[in-house]
């Protein structure tokens, strides 16, 4: 399927972007992705291990690998909602460290601030947009952006400020769904716009945010693009992996 590659690109027009296929008002997407995390929250990590067959946890563990995240660092886990990453991050950081939960979205933040409650972890969590991030320069050693960065309007400015919070020598970290392995592309059609919506509608009782899920992955930017991305926003050595045939790939860049 042809797509636009970011909001700027072709079909947005000025003060629009994209919602899944739709074209929207930049302010209405906003409100739009609110609602789809609202309505999905209390099934969010029941649906992820549905829809990846548990996969997503194998990809998280290799993110957290390539991190190089070690006792004592600062973690930022942007638009990190229910706190699964924040989890393994803490584990990774030691009690000398210090991983900071942010999303944008309340009720995904909420479940993720009682699961770290839950289990035992003192985090500190806040609530901000990851294009204007409340953090000053040169503050962390390692960002992290997992399954969120399609979701956000302007991707180039949330880079830009992930990449200003990192001192020198810091990682930038994006797993997100990308460009699968061509031969797979017609049964991952199949998966995403028939599969998806009807677990969504029986899981979680809502298949319209899972048809969303499908049309975003579509419309987020393919490997290549997004390691171009990274470097326009000021990192260095990007490099991407592959999982699971391109399903998903993990963009990694340092700031020098």
């Amino acid at each position: 399927m042809s797509k636009p590659t970011d909001r700027e690109a072709k079909g947005a027009s000025a003060g629009s972007t994209h919602f899944g296929f739709a074209e929207v008002g930049e302010q209405e997407k906003a409100e739009r992705v609110r609602g789809v995390f609202d309505s999905v929250v209390n099934k969010y990590d029941v649906m992820n291990d549905l829809m990846s067959l548990g996969l997503h946890r194998a990809w998280k563990r290799f993110a957290i690998a390539l991190s190089g995240v070690k006792r004592g660092d600062r973690v930022l886990d942007v638009a990190g909602g229910t706190a699964d990453m924040t989890e393994r991050f803490a584990e990774a950081a030691g009690d000398t460290g210090e991983v900071v939960l942010t999303d944008i979205n309340a009720a995904m933040l909420a479940v993720g601030r009682d699961r770290l409650l839950d289990g035992g972890r003192v985090a500190r969590v806040v609530r901000c947009d990851a294009e204007r991030l409340p953090f000053g320069a040169a503050s962390f050693d390692c960002a992290c952006v997992a399954f969120g960065l399609r979701n956000m309007t302007h991707k180039e400015r949330a880079l830009k400020e992930m990449a200003r919070v990192l001192k020198p020598g810091g990682r930038l970290l994006v797993l997100e769904f990308s460009k699968v392995w061509k031969p797979l592309e017609a049964a991952y059609d199949f998966y995403s716009f028939k599969v998806l919506p009807w677990l969504g509608e029986r899981v979680a009782g809502d298949a319209a945010s899972y048809r969303y899920l499908a049309e975003s992955i579509r419309m987020h930017p393919a490997q290549e693009e997004l390691k171009q991305m990274l470097e326009a926003a000021g990192l260095s050595r990007v490099e991407y992996f592959n999982l699971a045939l391109g399903v998903v790939a993990l963009h990694r860049g340092v700031k020098l």
